[in-house]
């Protein structure tokens, strides 16, 4: 996400952020092959962020991502979140990204967190 994205607005997490223990990391396979990523950051009791969804490129189209969605979205739920948010970038790398997001039912939102409004970030909240 960082070569996509200007210096400053990339708030993917490498590994060492997804070993932390407030994420979660679930993955999307077909037999061994690795479909795609995805993680849901602990925010608080009642709200939590999906970060660093990816897909990989030989899956893309297939469903993966909205697969990936729906298990992030039901393991909030099971936490007993009343809210999940995410923040993503603009333009065409991120097009299926927002039309994901949007057709789920997120709905833009100001920043939230420590994040800070760019005219590249875009900020989704949703009620589960």
């Amino acid at each position: 996400m960082y070569e996509s994205s200007p210096p400053g607005t990339s708030f993917a997490l490498d590994l060492d952020g997804l070993r932390r223990p407030e994420i979660t990391v679930i993955e999307a396979r077909e037999g061994r092959e690795l479909l795609g990523v995805a993680a849901l950051k602990a925010l608080s009791k009642m709200a939590g962020e999906i970060k660093s969804m990816r897909t990989a490129d030989g899956a893309l189209r297939k469903g993966v991502g909205q697969a990936l969605l729906d298990a992030l979205c039901e393991i909030g739920r099971g936490r007993g979140y009343t809210q999940l948010m995410l923040e993503t970038g603009q333009g065409e790398v991120f097009e299926a990204a927002n039309a994901l997001y949007l057709k789920n039912g997120f709905m833009r939102r100001e920043a939230f967190g420590n994040y800070r409004e760019t005219d590249f970030n875009i900020f989704y909240g949703k009620s589960l």
